[in-house]
């Protein structure tokens, strides 16, 4: 579907030109444009009435025209304000600056008629061109839209995702947005007029960064996952293997876009840290899929597989160097000279000496109390369901484990740590009489070492860049669990750099 093509719509009737408008409204953000033309009896003020009725959430809201005031603002959901301007009477560009237009606008969605009377403008446009279609039926309209300044893409997604809903049984359905995670995926939650739910999961193709090693872009250096598919090809996985990850009720691969089977809300964790028994099926679910041999590459569709990708030393290595470009300025008051870089380098590529098993096994990544949702209706290792696992991938099995057991947003005392670990190498010799649990214990401290030191970094970046501050309030927990690993023999020299560079990470006392 060409981002840059004109979307031409035959409106039957006027409940389809108000159709149309709320579907817009859905797409918009602050700083759209909405150049919205065509003759008399198009259905401009149709259209325009449903769209601001939409945004504001007021479906009974009086929209007079703007003709004589030409600027009529509204505050919309969440803050969002919306502006309808007609220009029709506009004597000249000098009375839009007169009006502040250009300001009101500027955190606004802007609906304008007469645009053709606005200066040149570069920002994210959609031009809707409404006209009397009397060949598809006595009230039927045509609407032309295109998008541009960036519009475009956004509104070929949301074209896929009407489709999507509409072709699924989610047509209907009431969107709410959920609270997002740290990555560019967004989530709403879906209720149809029948009270059913189901999780919408926005996820397009992610972009390469630019190159910032050996030519590579920081996704594939770090193995992150491009697109949809290794979540679609991992959740099958999963399902077949008898684990609760969700079933997909609706797909758009190639626009990034899942309807989820909504697992609910009930957490693995409270406000007082773990619930013993739902972590103990966790435990027992990593146990279970450690134990047992899984292919590295899973079908996607007929035709497509996807191929996990190794979890290597590069990786990880690179992921815990976000400790010195973000966390060490922070906790240090400046950037760290080249020498002490080279030497937690050097001290890192020691301590991931050798951690990659003879057999890896599936590793989920992100496998913690956020992704994981208690389901008591269902019966075993049934009662964990699981939710992100799109960036899955070779690696070791002590990894999840230590994502778990060391979870960035919950407080479990070392004891309690012990305790599972003790659970989960007792699930494992049931299944392998040979397991190693030395040599997974120290493959558990370095990789729960690798994966504090990288998660101290990100952190701190999502505050710096990405202006989200309230990771920072983890960093004390993160600091414990690192502190609590770097006392195993086999970190001895990053514990010695973290001794000399950021000795509140290797306390004396620890």
């Amino acid at each position: 579907m060409d981002a840059r093509a004109p979307w031409e719509i035959v409106l039957p009737d006027e409940t389809a030109t108000e159709d149309l408008g709320r579907f817009l409204a859905e797409m918009l953000r602050p700083g759209d444009l909405v150049a919205l033309s065509g003759g008399l009896g198009g259905g401009k003020t149709t259209l325009a009435r449903a769209l601001i009725r939409e945004m504001t959430g007021d479906p009974d809201l009086e929209v007079p025209s703007p003709t004589f005031t030409l600027l009529q603002p509204y505050e919309g959901r969440g803050g969002v304000a919306v502006v309808h301007a007609d220009l029709y009477r506009l004597r000249g560009p000098d009375e839009l600056v007169e009006l502040g237009f250009e300001e009101m606008i500027e955190r606004a969605v802007a609906l304008v008629e007469w645009p053709d009377r606005l200066p040149p403008r570069s920002g994210p446009t959609l031009a809707v061109d409404l006209a009397l279609a009397p060949e598809f039926g006595e009230t039927a309209r045509l609407a032309r839209l295109i998008g541009g300044g960036g519009l475009g893409e956004r509104l070929t997604r949301a074209r896929a995702l009407r489709a999507l809903l509409d072709r699924s049984g989610w047509g209907e359905a009431e969107r709410t947005p959920m609270q997002g995670d740290a990555s560019s995926r967004a989530y709403e939650r879906l209720t149809n007029p029948d009270g059913s739910q189901a999780i919408l999961m926005i996820s397009p193709a992610r972009p390469d960064g630019p190159p910032v090693r050996d030519g590579k872009p920081y996704s594939a250096i770090v193995k992150l996952a491009e697109s949809v598919h290794a979540f679609v090809a991992v959740d099958r996985a999963l399902r077949a293997l008898g684990l609760s990850a969700p079933r997909i009720l609706g797909e758009d691969l190639d626009a990034g876009l899942l309807i989820l089977e909504d697992l609910g809300t009930e957490p693995v964790a409270d406000a007082s840290g773990p619930r013993p028994e739902r972590y103990a099926e966790a435990v027992k679910v990593l146990a279970r899929l450690h134990g047992t041999a899984l292919p590295a590459v899973l079908p996607i569709a007929e035709g497509q597989d996807h191929a996990l990708p190794p979890y290597d030393r590069e990786a990880l290595l690179f992921e815990a160097e976000l400790l010195l470009d973000w966390y060490a300025p922070h906790a240090a008051g400046a950037p760290l000279p080249q020498a002490a870089r080279d030497a937690f380098t050097a001290a890192w590529s020691e301590a991931l000496e050798g951690i990659l098993p003879e057999r890896p096994t599936w590793t989920l990544r992100d496998y913690h109390s956020p992704n994981l949702i208690w389901l008591p209706e269902r019966d075993g290792l049934e009662r964990i369901g699981l939710i992100d696992f799109q960036d899955a991938v070779l690696g070791h099995p002590a990894y999840d484990v230590a994502s778990l057991l060391q979870d960035a947003r919950v407080d479990a005392t070392a004891e309690f740590e012990l305790r599972q670990l003790g659970l989960y190498a007792r699930e494992r010799r049931l299944r392998e009489p040979d397991f190693d649990v030395q040599d997974f214990a120290r493959a558990y401290a370095v990789l729960g070492a690798q994966r504090a030191t990288k998660i101290l970094g990100i952190f701190v970046r999502l505050d710096r860049r990405d202006g989200k501050p309230g990771y920072l309030a983890h960093l004390p927990r993160i600091e414990g669990y690192l502190t609590r690993n770097l006392a195993h023999p086999a970190l001895a020299g990053v514990r010695a750099w973290c001794e000399t560079h950021l000795p509140r990470l290797a306390p004396a006392s620890a």
